[in-house]
């Protein structure tokens, strides 16, 4: 992988991060387009993953400093209450990566026909919030739960983190803003944890194992995947709010279906 093809797949990761559409699906499909070497994929989706999680943070400064304001005053309130959710929604996406580890690996290799099923499933998940019927209901721990369980899920590629997050956040009840939010801010610390120890995996690597994946292409590919994640950030907070997801619905039927029919037909 050279610093132009990172750079179009930063650019891809930042946009699809935040919208619905499977990120690790496109970062998949747009591997298999430019010829990448698919056995540094799961190195460089983390990276990219690293610099929209960053994005995330400075988009929701003014929430995480509240937070963590609240939380150094050592009592029970409504940001203790919302740390401890997202730290409940964590430990299912934690126990798959402790145990499912390899097996988790082996998914990114390549596989379009996979990725191709897995954004129908995507697009099914989007297409039902259609007939969902717009509530007030907040984020309680069962909720927090489940909703980790779905983040889990989308582990798989083609299966859209903010997608299936904020699609089950909705089919439990909560407000658009309220699943926006904790969808976004829930992802932080497993993202950056993941980013922190596959980087001090990748220094520690041999020089042989290094140079599969050289620094520039990674730090290309972070400032293209950060940039972007910015403008896509601010766009699905806009898009949720306006009940827009079943447009990524159609997108992802199309995007799965052309890659199938690429796949089998060329």
């Amino acid at each position: 992988m050279d610093a132009f093809q990172a750079i179009i797949l930063g650019i891809i990761q930042g946009l699809t991060e935040f919208l619905p559409v499977s990120s690790s699906g496109h970062i998949e499909l747009g591997s298999f387009l430019l010829g990448t070497n698919t056995s540094e994929n799961l190195l460089f989706s983390i990276i990219v993953h690293g610099a929209t999680a960053l994005s995330t943070v400075i988009i929701f400064w003014k929430d995480i400093v509240t937070l963590l304001k609240d939380l150094l005053k050592f009592r029970w309130n409504d940001s203790t209450r919302f740390i401890f959710y997202i730290i409940l929604s964590m430990i299912p996406v934690g126990v798959a990566g402790l145990l499912w580890e390899d097996k988790i690996e082996t998914l990114f290799g390549g596989d379009v026909v996979f990725v191709a099923i897995m954004l129908l499933v995507t697009g099914t998940l989007l297409l039902i919030t259609y007939f969902t019927p717009d509530r007030d209901g907040v984020i309680n721990a069962p909720k927090a739960f489940i909703i980790g369980l779905a983040q889990a899920i989308a582990i798989l590629p083609g299966i859209s983190r903010s997608g299936s997050t904020i699609t089950t956040a909705l089919y439990l009840g909560v407000e658009k803003s309220r699943a926006t939010r904790f969808s976004f801010l829930m992802v932080l610390p497993p993202i950056l944890g993941a980013t922190l120890l596959k980087v001090k995996d990748f220094m520690e690597a041999d020089v042989s194992a290094a140079t599969t994946l050289s620094t520039g292409p990674l730090v290309a590919g972070f400032l293209a995947a950060f940039i972007s994640g910015l403008l896509a950030c601010r766009l699905m907070i806009t898009i949720v709010r306006r009940g827009k997801l079943i447009y990524f619905a159609y997108y992802c039927y199309a995007i799965a279906l052309l890659t199938l029919g690429i796949y089998y037909l060329a």
